[in-house]
């Protein structure tokens, strides 16, 4: 019988957590569920926990690489793997409350076409709240997070994944990028704000726990090639439908990645594109200075908050 919700969640080394996380599933007020767990060829205790919970409970599907694919690939076949009506997407490391599906089904009732979405409470390595809340530390505490928030995300992602639920057929070609290492969660969040609005539940339904290897900028030379994709897919899928202030703000964050990459020719061939799609932009004085100054200097931080000034200012 196909179940109103499946839940995907990929695991990668996460053994001190994995358990709790699982739980905070399989204790959920909304029993109607399949919970896909993705194991991508852990090297821990993962795999073992994993096999426990499975024979206790027949809602669990487990599925184990025997070798590491990355996280785009996995939550590609957790996506494929789905017999659900409605998609949510969790991670082996985070909790969720025990009411989270049950209280944001209730959204779809009006309209199921919704991305829905909630506040998360940030824990620590041993699930001690931090004081903290996923939006506030990704500085969103202000930003839209209901609606059509296509124009917000292409400034940058603040939606917490983990809390995430949509229906499965509205994802249709929607998938996560093979070719990111970090940033392939907020492709996708920002293809799905393209074609459907979203809706906030002010709410923490789940939390967001940060560990010493939950960090995505460990590798920072990968995460700047991953933005440098992520920008110039944005500006050949949607430059014709968005304003001259979005494409100059996504070239020059191409070319920012390329001035932190060391590629100072590459960055100089942006300043005359920069300079036609918006003759009067600071983006040109901003990309010369990034030229001229080293990457932990004063004047690159000055650079870096004119630039979010300009930013917020779109």
């Amino acid at each position: 019988m196909r179940p109103t919700v499946s839940v995907i969640m990929p695991s990668y080394n996460h053994e001190k957590y994995i358990a709790q996380a699982i739980e905070s599933v399989l204790n959920q007020t909304f029993p109607d569920f399949e919970l896909i767990i993705i194991d991508d060829g852990s090297k821990d205790r993962s795999k073992e926990i994993i096999k426990a919970y499975e024979k206790k409970d027949k809602r669990i599907r487990a599925i184990f690489h025997k070798n590491n694919k990355g996280i785009a690939r996995t939550m590609n076949e957790g996506l494929r793997k789905a017999k659900g009506k409605f998609i949510a997407l969790f991670s082996s490391d985070d909790v969720w409350v025990k009411d989270k599906l049950e209280k944001q089904l209730k959204f779809f009732e009006k309209n199921d076409d919704l991305v829905v979405w909630s506040e998360g409470l940030v824990i620590d390595a041993q699930g001690n709240p931090t004081g903290g809340t996923f939006t506030q530390m990704y500085g969103a505490s202000k930003k839209k997070k209901s609606g059509n928030l296509f124009e917000e995300l292409l400034k940058g992602n603040y939606i917490f994944g983990q809390s995430v639920i949509l229906k499965k057929k509205n994802i249709k070609d929607i998938t996560y990028d093979e070719r990111l290492k970090y940033l392939n969660d907020y492709k996708f969040m920002v293809d799905l704000a393209y074609n459907y609005e979203f809706y906030y539940i002010p709410e923490p339904l789940a939390m967001y726990r940060i560990h010493g290897k939950n960090s995505i900028l460990s590798d920072r030379r990968e995460w700047l090639r991953d933005q440098i994709l992520v920008s110039t897919y944005f500006l050949e899928r949607y430059g014709d439908r968005i304003s001259k202030k979005l494409r100059a703000m996504l070239y020059h964050r191409i070319a920012s990645a390329y001035a932190q990459l060391g590629e100072r020719k590459i960055v100089l061939s942006y300043l005359p594109v920069l300079v036609k799609i918006d003759p009067i932009s600071l983006y040109p004085l901003i990309l010369l200075g990034l030229v001229a100054t080293s990457e932990n200097s004063l004047g690159r931080k000055i650079l870096r908050k004119v630039y979010y000034l300009l930013l917020y200012n779109i």
